[in-house]
């Protein structure tokens, strides 16, 4: 049979949900809102497939630069290099601030 190269390859265990979390997601993480400059972790939803980033970018951290549409724009580092992520606002958290 051929090997697959779609866009969730390889995600098996990354985008599994615990048996707790299964189901659709709340609609409150849909209408979520974040300000531009603001820190947020992507955290994929693996019941939602539309505007989610690709799986590398999974657990990373970066800033909101803007809103496209629905979605966001997220600056994050991988390696040495700036990368632009598209996603919508389920597959993102806000990061807690420290105190």
């Amino acid at each position: 049979m051929p090997r697959s190269h779609g866009e969730r390859r390889k995600t098996r265990y990354k985008l599994k949900k615990t048996i707790r979390e299964r189901g659709i997601a709340p609609v409150s993480h849909a209408i979520r809102s974040f300000e531009a400059g603001q820190k947020v972790h992507i955290d994929l939803d693996a019941s939602v497939h539309k505007g989610m980033p690709n799986p590398k970018f999974h657990g990373r951290t970066g800033t909101v630069l803007g809103q496209r549409g629905h979605a966001y724009v997220v600056q994050v580092t991988d390696g040495n290099a700036v990368k632009t992520v598209i996603a919508r606002p389920q597959h993102l958290k806000e990061q807690k601030q420290a105190q």
